[in-house]
This record gives structure tokens, C-alpha cells and sequence, in this order.
């Protein structure tokens, strides 16, 4: 009976490790495919053809869509073994295991959590996009049958298109500068660490040594008591000067 319980369990955790890879290698077609459709969108915005078509990507829409539906079915179908694996560790006869069980089935749970954070991110992510490219992509047709409609205001529209260009290139800019400005402060950070490192480090070393602790303090007392010297003789010097001046 135990033999049939542990060789149960061993199917569950291979069931378990296959979905995990087929999710894994799904998401990461997935994440590609949101960034190939946000790179296509950009590359028919930049041609200035008027017969590119402006939102033709229905294939890809269709691949987004058949993919999600794969996904969710591998998280269920993941989910599902999860839950068969809680059931058997919690069952009476594997008390004796159900540490080691436990431990396992934890790991398994964090596995599919993370996978579907990552895509419920993912595909947030890529309807965010598409959303945004569609709303352009209509705000850019209505320009260009506005532009072909009307030869008078030719001159205006290209002003228009140009000053479109121009908040998305100032916005990639501070982007960049955003990005710059964190990379710097993280290295700042690390430095203000490794300062305080070796700050750290100086104070051990004269608390363990008290003989160079005792000759730092001889050093700073005499640089006090000749900064007071050097102090009172100066002072002395400009009471004779101004004395001598005013007589």
C-alpha cells in the first residue's frame, strides 16, 4: 500500500514538472510575441506609405488569443495537480512523510504562483498595447483621410504629424534620463555603503590597537595646539598693526 501511495505521489510530481515546463516555454513564446507585436505596430507607424494598412495585424491578435487559451488550460490543468497533491499529503497514512511533503507541495504552489503573476502580466501588458496602438492608429487614419480630403490644410496637418513625433521622442527621452537618474543612485548608494564600510573598518582596527588610537589623539591635539598658536599670534600681529596705524 505505501509502495502504491509513494508511486501516486511520483506521478503527481512528474504530471507536476511537465505542466511547469510546458508553461515555462508557452510564457516565453508569449512575452515574445507581446514584444514583436508592439515592434510591428511601431515599424507600420514609421512607414509613410499611404497603402501600408495601419492596424493589420489580425495575426497576431489570433495568436494572443489561441495562446492565452493554452495557458490558462496548463495553469488549471496545474492547479488541478496541486490540489491532488495537498490531498495526499494530508491523508492519514503519510503522516510520517508529511514534512518532506509538505515542503514539496510548498514549492510547487510558489512555482504556479509565480507563473501566473507572469501572466496575467503578460497579457495586461499586451491588451495595454494594443489598446494604446489601436487609439493611435484611429487618431492617425482620421489624419491622414483629413489630410488626403483637403488639400488646404495640407501644411497644418504635417505640423500636426511632426509635433506627434516629437511628444513621442520627448517622452522616450525622459525615459532615458529616468533610467540614468536610477542607475546613479544606485551607485551612489553603494558607494555611501562602501564608505561606511571602510569607516567601519577604521574603527575597529583603533578600538583593537589602542597604541595608534592614542598617537591619532597626540596627532589631532597638537594640530589643535598649533592652530591656537598659529591663532594668537596672527590676533597679536593685527593689534601691533592696528595700534601702530592709528598713531
Amino acid at each position: 500500500m505505501a509502495v502504491g501511495n509513494s508511486n501516486y505521489w511520483e506521478d503527481l510530481r512528474k504530471q507536476a514538472r511537465q505542466l511547469e515546463n510546458e508553461l515555462d516555454l508557452k510564457l516565453v513564446s508569449f512575452s515574445k510575441l507581446c514584444t514583436s507585436y508592439s515592434s510591428s505596430r511601431e515599424g507600420r507607424h514609421g512607414d509613410s506609405s499611404d497603402t501600408t494598412p495601419l492596424l493589420n495585424n489580425s495575426t497576431q491578435d489570433r495568436m494572443f488569443e489561441t495562446m492565452a487559451v493554452e495557458i490558462e488550460q496548463l495553469l488549471t490543468k496545474l492547479t488541478g495537480v496541486n490540489d491532488k497533491m495537498a490531498e495526499y499529503s494530508s491523508a492519514p497514512g503519510v503522516t510520517s512523510m508529511n514534512a518532506a511533503l509538505m515542503h514539496t507541495l510548498q514549492r510547487h504552489r510558489d512555482i504556479l504562483q509565480d507563473y501566473t503573476h507572469e501572466f496575467h502580466k503578460t497579457k495586461t501588458n499586451f491588451l495595454a498595447i494594443r489598446e494604446r496602438e489601436d487609439l493611435l492608429g484611429s487618431v492617425r487614419k482620421d489624419i491622414e483621410t483629413y489630410k488626403s480630403g483637403s488639400g488646404v490644410n495640407n501644411r497644418r496637418t504635417e505640423l500636426f504629424l511632426k509635433e506627434h513625433e516629437h511628444l513621442r521622442n520627448s517622452d522616450r527621452l525622459i525615459e532615458d534620463t529616468i533610467s540614468i537618474a536610477m542607475a546613479t543612485k544606485e551607485n551612489m548608494t553603494s558607494q555611501r555603503g562602501l564608505l561606511k564600510s571602510i569607516q567601519s573598518r577604521v574603527n575597529t582596527l583603533a578600538n583593537r590597537f589602542p597604541a595608534i588610537n592614542n598617537l591619532i589623539q597626540r596627532v589631532n591635539l597638537r594640530k589643535r595646539r598649533d592652530s591656537l598658536i598659529l591663532g594668537g599670534v596672527i590676533g597679536v600681529c593685527t593689534i601691533l598693526l592696528l595700534l601702530y596705524a592709528l598713531h
